[in-house]
């Protein structure tokens, strides 16, 4: 029976912190003071340090000298470029997956397109970001190439969240539920100009937030510098 792989500890709490930083957990110009990360995720210092540094090298996190670190805020000429090249690798992934979904993935998708527009309808924002990644993740099964799954992942880390930028727009998050049922239709349906373009249109440019003033170094003080 084959072993099951280790679960690197520092890459779980690089996807943590991501993951919180995504949902607005962690907001934009917040400062992450290193005891704090430590009893938020249960981990050590040297593994926070460590996840830390591995996402100022991804530029979501911003190393500040004298100060510490800081969810990094994007400005709006580096979000379209990621924006950009989101557009590029969703929609070749998008050309791969016409004729790949079977009856029961159309259904699968269909049951987590479902899911979607109930909790936009019933749920708080972050079920609504679940369930939102759930659909996203089951479609990306479809796409064959597994280094661009790979490339769309590591982008779509590199970007915040719908929760935090399109869906903060009137009427978008109800726009974002129909386009998942848009791409199931034209995925049962093989039409892959249609499912292209929805796939296109699904991908809004987010806008920035500004980034908090570096905190104060009075030792005790709840806008301490980070450690």
């Amino acid at each position: 029976m084959a072993e099951t792989p280790a679960v690197d500890p520092v890459r779980a709490l690089e996807t943590a912190i991501a993951q919180d930083i995504h949902t607005g957990q962690l907001l934009p110009g917040a400062w992450l003071k290193q005891i704090a990360l430590q009893q938020r995720y249960g981990r050590s210092r040297g593994d926070v340090r460590r996840a830390l540094d591995k996402l100022v090298a991804q530029r979501l996190v911003q190393q500040v000298r004298n100060f510490g670190y800081r969810v990094h805020g994007l400005d709006s000429a580096r979000l379209e470029e990621l924006q950009q090249v989101r557009q590029i690798l969703e929609a070749a992934a998008a050309g791969t997956m016409i004729g790949r979904a079977d009856a029961a993935m159309l259904a699968r998708l269909r049951d987590l397109a479902d899911a979607f527009a109930q909790a936009v309808e019933h749920r708080p924002v972050l079920e609504q970001h679940e369930a939102n990644q759930a659909f996203h993740a089951a479609l990306l099964e479809l796409c064959p190439n597994a280094e661009l799954v790979r490339l769309i992942r590591e982008t779509r880390l590199r970007m915040p969240s719908a929760p935090m930028t399109q869906w903060s727009e009137p009427g978008w998050v109800e726009e974002s539920a129909r386009q998942h049922h848009a791409m199931v239709a034209a995925l049962e349906a093989g039409d892959r100009e249609a499912f292209c373009a929805v796939v296109r249109a699904h991908i809004r440019l987010p806008r920035p937030r500004e980034a908090a003033a570096p905190p104060g170094r009075r030792r005790g003080s709840r806008a301490a510098a980070a450690d």
